[in-house]
């Protein structure tokens, strides 16, 4: 009698790249939505174009004339707080973990934040100095 030898049990399959097919799904259904938006906006959309619809919009600014020659001057103000508000939304992002490992850190996570708060003041100070905080 010959003996029979048993078959090593493979284990399960490596997943290889199955786990990844929902992401990729969903990365193709968020590209097709984009694609499908874009192409259906100007078929389905209003085609009733008036001068205040053409003319530029700068956050309730009246837009300054344009001179024939030179492109002429835009008011910055919106541009201003936009970065403002970029600033010191940064400022942000770099507290709040700071705030919440401020223990884990020690003195040398205070010495760093107290520097990076040192930092931005001197950047609100420049701000409030030019006048980029005055409200016309």
């Amino acid at each position: 009698m010959v003996p029979v030898l048993a078959q090593a049990d493979p284990g399960p399959a490596a997943p290889g790249l199955n786990v990844y097919l929902p992401l990729v799904l969903l990365f193709v259904l968020a590209a097709g939505f984009a694609v499908f938006s874009v192409l259906l906006g100007p078929l389905v959309g209003p085609k009733r174009y008036n001068r205040a619809k053409t003319a530029a919009y700068e956050c309730g600014i009246e837009p300054s004339p344009q001179p024939l020659v030179g492109g002429g001057r835009m008011p910055v103000a919106y541009y201003i707080t936009a970065m403002l508000f970029i600033l010191f939304d940064i400022e942000m992002v770099f507290l709040y973990p700071f705030a919440v490992n401020a223990n884990a850190l020690g003195v040398f996570g205070l010495v760093e934040i107290v520097l990076f708060i040192v930092t931005v003041g001197f950047a609100y100070a420049y701000v409030w100095r030019r006048g980029g905080l005055d409200w016309n």
